[in-house]
């Protein structure tokens, strides 16, 4: 792979704005731009063909990143997904706080796994994907604690699978967690800011 440099864009292809907190903090200028993916038909597709969430979390990082990039030739871009797995059922975002309500119902006193995946891309061209995971133990939270939580966070919680934000309110939905609190937040950083100094798009 012919090295990167730092006078390259970097995009990331996505609004996360969790995603983009955690790049800005580390002090990297980039732009985010929404790739188009047809998530929930993408998913369906790879689980009738007997796919791992591993493998679907990865795919949907790649056609992310790919997308932008072939409107962004020059460009580095990160493609993210992430994948809330229990007892071997796929989560998605919910689309509404009752929707959130039923998944932490079905979610609390049960461990449950997150998958979060990067692809980067340039110039239509996959140089490097990861994934990660962190295993997550809800607690046995009562429903008038349900409630208050959903009442007072509102509808911040359509933003990530599962409907917690662990940096916020959401931590005190869980009673232990095995894993990178980056990779929880849906961006295995630490790999990603190595990859980026290892090929020459961060200083050494």
């Amino acid at each position: 792979m012919a090295s990167l440099n730092a006078s390259q864009p970097l995009i990331l292809a996505s609004k996360s704005s969790a995603r983009a907190s955690l790049l800005s903090g580390a002090g990297l200028i980039f732009e985010s731009l929404s790739a188009h993916v047809d998530e929930g038909a993408v998913k369906e597709g790879l689980l009738d063909a007997g796919a791992e969430p591993c493998a679907i979390a990865e795919s949907l990082a790649e056609m992310k990143a790919m997308q932008i990039s072939l409107q962004h030739i020059s460009a580095i871009v990160i493609g993210a997904d992430q994948l809330l797995v229990c007892e071997g059922k796929l989560y998605s975002k919910a689309t509404d706080i009752e929707g959130v309500k039923v998944q932490l119902r079905e979610l609390r006193g049960r461990d449950h796994q997150l998958i979060s995946a990067i692809s980067v891309v340039q110039g239509g061209k996959q140089i490097w994907h990861i994934n990660d995971n962190a295993t997550l133990t809800m607690r046995n939270f009562s429903e008038a604690f349900l409630d208050d939580y959903c009442a007072l966070v509102g509808p911040k919680l359509l933003s990530s699978v599962g409907g917690y934000h662990l940096e916020g309110r959401g931590s005190q939905l869980f009673t232990k967690i095995h894993g990178d609190y980056f990779t929880i937040l849906g961006l295995p950083l630490m790999p990603l800011l190595g990859f980026l100094r290892q090929h020459g798009a961060l200083l050494p």
